[in-house]
Order: C-alpha cells, then structure tokens, then sequence
C-alpha cells in the first residue's frame, strides 16, 4: 500500500501542476481577482478536508465489516449468515453514498493521470448498471459469466482488469457486483432478488470460483476504501495537504463543482431521470437489493453534510458559513432547497422498481418527479452561491458514473 500510495502522490503532483490547475479550467473558471485573493475560507477548506476523512474513514469500518460478514458466509452458508451480509452491505451503502458529494474535480475518488493511465477506485467502487451475466448466471442462461468460465484464474487483478472493457454495463467489480452476488437477479417488483445460500455452499466448481469470487471483489473493495482515507488523512504528505495549500477559489471551485454535478447531473439526470424516461429497471442504481430510495436519499445527505458542514456528530466549518457571512438571503434560500429536496426524496415510494412501472400522471412517479424537480433547483443556487464567491461553477459530467 505504501508503494501505491507513492505512486498516486507522484501521479497527483504532476496531475495538479497540469490538469487540474489548466484541463479542469472548464469546470469552473475564476473570472475576479477576488477569487483569487483571501476569500475568508481557510476554516471553510480545512473543515471540508477533514469532513471527507472523517466520512471516508466511516467507509472503511463499514466495507472492513462487510469483509468479516462474507468471511462467515463463506465459512457457514445458511439463510442467516447470508442476511446478515446483506444487512451489512445496505450498512456500507450509508456512509458510501454519503461520500459522493466529494466526486466531480479530479480528486482521489476520481482521478486520472492520462501520461501513466492511471485512475482513482470510483470506476471500481460504483459502477452501475451491472450485466449480471457478465459475473455469473442468470435466468436462462445458468453457465454465464467470469465465475463459470474456468479458463479465467481468479485472482483480484484478473477481476478488475475485466471492469467494464468493452462494454460500461460489463461490471466486474465493486458495490454492485456484491450485491448481486448477495442477493441476485431481482425478477420481482414487490421484492429484491432472491439468491439462495446454497450458492455459497462449498463443494462443486462452480460454487468454489463463486466464494472465491465474492472473497476477492471486497477484499479489492477493502483496499480501495484504504486508499482514500490514507490521502485524506489529516497530518500526512497527501492529497489532503496539498488540497489546502491550493487558492482558495480554487479549492471552493472544487467543492461546489461536486455539489453542483452530484444535484444536477449525477442523481436528478443520471440516477433517477434516466430510468423514469426507460421505464427499466436494469437502470435503477441499487436493483438487486432495493436499495435505490436509499441511494438517493444518502447522497442528498452527502450534499447537506458539505453545505452544513457535519457528518453524523462531527461538525466543522461548512460552506453555508461563508454564504451566512456574505449573503445571509441567499443562505437562507439554500437552506430551504435543501430541506425541500431531502422532503421530496423522503416520498419516493420503495422499491423504486414499482415507480418505474407506474404509468404517467401517477403518483409514485410525480414524487419521484419532483425531486428531480428540487435538485434542479437546489443546483441553481449552487452556481449563484459560486457567482457569489467570484466564481463560475458548472457541471462536470466527464467523471460520471
């Protein structure tokens, strides 16, 4: 690890000192003196560096206890010990999905240094829609996917060099490659998918290469969450310490452009547009387990936990301490879109499949509707909170996934 990470702190300088300070220009430009002058936000920056570590480091105790619930799955297969994997996978979800707020600027989660080729875990971590025949069998067809091809060996760096090659919906790893091997296919739009636990029972060929499989994809997932606590953390030669030696409006650009991307971009279009408009269920975020509703709603918390400046009960400076010194209406206003878009969230009716079927005009699909609705709105004050700073925020969608 010690290695990797001197590797990626290399990869980053050369990455800082032309990408982000001249490719990244397009996603916020800074058109005053002003925003780059002493804009005040030092406690601002600082509080958001520590904010990420502290919900990344949450991260790793979840995923670490998501490893230990596989290690007894795998070591006694039963109804319980597969729930209780599940259980601790939905756990994860709480604190990752809070965590997307961080995405969006290059930063560690997403990274990419096109002279190495090289790039942050988010692709390994998050990446959705899942072909589920990709990793294993599926209605129809029970010999699909890397687990009943025995001619791949399976080993951690096999499974992710597979990761979406030809083919984005060709995932081999990360969240929603557990989940499916948790819960399988969801067939039904009353419930997730129902994989039973004696796919886990030890024996035949094919369930071996499936334990081994799940054994490494969050053992990989384990490592990845490593890694970006280990530059995010406080007091070290990392990410962290050159973020807060950036310009100000440079690193409050980079904030708000993941604000802004995550509301606009990522959950209103991407993750709740996207599939209303296919009416396919294959395009919710968390199909397998039906988990979608909460996805959402974890990631509008992400947003809050940025502008508020909180994660659980940890608190620092947040960004709506700044806007509160400068323009004390427009905060308010913030404040007010955001608590409109968490209410919105809050109705969208579970399993977010049934909404997908509903037909138009209906009222599971006006709720979830309306929160697109809320986070277009929300978005908007975000780039007003920008101009306000000196700054033009806009959307970046390139490191969307």
């Amino acid at each position: 690890m010690a290695h990797c990470l001197n590797g990626y702190r290399l990869a980053f300088s050369a990455f800082l000192s032309a990408a982000v300070w001249l490719g990244l220009m397009f996603i916020f430009s800074v058109p005053s003196s002003r925003a780059e002058g002493n804009l005040a936000a030092a406690s601002q920056i600082d509080g958001y560096a520590k904010l990420v570590f502290r919900n990344y480091e949450d991260c790793l105790h979840r995923a670490r206890h998501l490893e230990m619930s596989i290690r007894i799955l795998l070591s006694s297969p039963s109804v319980v010990s597969l729930q209780n994997a599940r259980t601790a996978w939905l756990n994860a979800r709480v604190a990752y999905g809070q965590s997307e707020a961080f995405r969006f600027y290059g930063g560690p989660i997403d990274y990419y240094d096109s002279a190495r080729d090289v790039e942050g875990p988010e692709g390994r971590l998050n990446s959705w829609p899942v072909n589920e025949a990709y990793i294993d069998y599926v209605q129809g067809n029970s010999s699909a996917g890397i687990i009943n091809d025995e001619s791949v060996e399976l080993t951690k760096v096999s499974i992710v060099s597979r990761n979406q090659i030809e083919d984005d919906r060709d995932v081999s790893t990360g969240y929603h490659a557990i989940e499916f091997l948790l819960w399988g296919q969801d067939l039904s739009e009353a419930g997730p998918g129902a994989r039973p636990a004696s796919d886990y029972t030890p024996g035949t060929s094919t369930n071996d290469r499936r334990r081994k499989y799940l054994q490494l994809v969050t053992a990989q997932l384990v490592e990845d969450h490593e890694f970006l606590v280990a530059q995010w953390q406080p007091g070290m030669d990392n990410y962290a310490a050159e973020f807060q030696e950036i310009p100000e409006g440079t690193a409050l650009g980079y904030i708000l452009t993941g604000l802004l991307t995550m509301s606009q971009f990522e959950l209103a279009s991407e993750r709740i547009a996207v599939p209303l408009d296919s009416g396919d269920p294959e395009d919710e975020h968390s199909c397998f387990s039906d988990n979608t509703h909460n996805d959402f709603l974890y990631n509008v918390l992400g947003i809050e936990n940025v502008y508020f400046g909180r994660y659980e009960n940890y608190f620092v400076s947040g960004i709506g301490d700044l806007v509160e010194k400068i323009d004390p209406q427009l905060n308010q206003r913030m404040f007010e879109a955001l608590a409109q878009t968490k209410s919105s969230v809050k109705k969208v009716r579970a399993p977010f499949d049934r909404v997908l079927v509903s037909p138009a005009g209906s009222l599971e699909r006006t709720n979830a509707e309306l929160v697109v609705d809320a986070l277009m709105r929300q978005a908007a004050l975000i780039k007003e909170i920008g101009a306000r700073l000196g700054l033009t925020v806009n959307v970046n969608d390139g490191e969307a996934g």
